[in-house]
């Protein structure tokens, strides 16, 4: 009985789980709700999900990983074990070779509480794979060949910007900045501006269908609900996706910024190959409108988004553990 092979992408925002030749079969938020009271877990996933922000007292509902990295140990493990159990069903004779991606700039000790959770839900061997290599390879990049590619992943958690060529990473930075961040910048926003309070699933809402990083010729406008700070009860405020562009400058600005910082310290061969080839987008971050023409704009490099970037890095993680096997290693 051949064991099976699985690519887990271990994101703050959600966890996604490859299985060689079925592609992604599972994509939920990294979410756990436990009872505070007993320490069992109430719900694992989209249903937790639904729990943030509306749980009573004793229950609490928590994203165990905090950009990129392992806040939560016990819980995690317990999660990677729910999903790994989902994804494969009842079929599972042998325990699965599993590769997890990793953010590119963990340190060994947080490589080692992946590894360990992961081992513990049940894996027989585990591979870590850098993020960037991960999302390369998803994006339908050639990372074996000499060239220089540039590739900029912006998650949940942590946005992992590098250059690959040869199958390794030339030059890279990890910054704690994203998708989780735009959502915490739009709260701010929400209530320097408007004086209204929302929570962080209302947020995510605005960024996904208004959001904006750069300047549109057509302006959206949505209804936000939350709680008025001066009043205290609710109210229906009307936003636009201008004032959307605002909000997320700082942050949008940072990520420019670490992208600039990385072509700095590129070598001039692989910085000619990207001026050429262009800088690819990955991450359920770089869904956010505008954030294509912003890069391209201040770096006067052609930037676009990989086919599906949310998954990108789920398959490259999978196809990882392909490549392995292929290679006999």
């Amino acid at each position: 009985m051949q064991g099976t092979d699985i690519g887990i992408d271990l994101g703050t925002a959600s966890i996604l789980v490859y299985i060689k030749g079925k592609g992604v079969v599972l994509k939920e938020p990294s979410v756990v709700a436990f009872d505070r009271d007993t320490n069992k877990i109430k719900a694992i996933g989209e249903d937790a999900r639904l729990m943030l922000g509306r749980t009573p007292g004793n229950i609490v509902a928590v994203r165990p990983l905090r950009q990129g990295v392992i806040s939560d140990y016990r819980v995690t493990e317990q999660m990677m074990k729910y999903f790994i159990q989902k994804a494969l069903g009842k079929r599972a004779f042998r325990k699965p070779r599993v590769a997890v991606c990793v953010p590119s700039g963990v340190t060994e000790v947080e490589k080692k509480a992946v590894e360990d959770a992961t081992y513990q839900a049940g894996a027989r061997e585990v591979r870590l794979i850098e993020e960037p290599i991960a999302a390369a390879i998803g994006a339908g990049i050639d990372i074996v060949k000499p060239c220089g590619n540039m590739i900029v992943d912006i998650g949940g958690g942590t946005s992992d910007i590098a250059v690959i060529s040869l199958a390794g990473i030339v030059v890279s930075a990890s910054i704690k900045i994203a998708g989780d961040d735009f959502d915490e910048a739009l709260v701010r926003y929400m209530r320097k501006k408007h004086n209204l309070l929302i929570g962080e699933r209302t947020a995510e809402d605005i960024k996904i269908k208004i959001g904006t990083a750069y300047k549109r010729p057509e302006v959206d406008y949505m209804d936000v609900r939350g709680r008025n700070l001066v009043t205290g009860l609710p109210k229906t405020v009307k936003v636009s996706s201008e004032e959307t562009e605002e909000a997320l400058k700082e942050t949008t600005s940072q990520i420019v910024e670490m992208i600039h910082s990385v072509l700095e310290k590129t070598p001039p061969e692989l910085a000619a190959d990207i001026a050429d080839r262009g800088i690819v987008l990955t991450g359920g971050g770089s869904l956010l409108r505008g954030l294509e023409d912003l890069i391209s704009t201040r770096t006067g490099i052609n930037t676009m988004t990989a086919e599906d970037p949310m998954t990108a890095v789920a398959i490259g993680t999978g196809q990882y553990v392909e490549l392995l096997a292929k290679y006999g290693d």
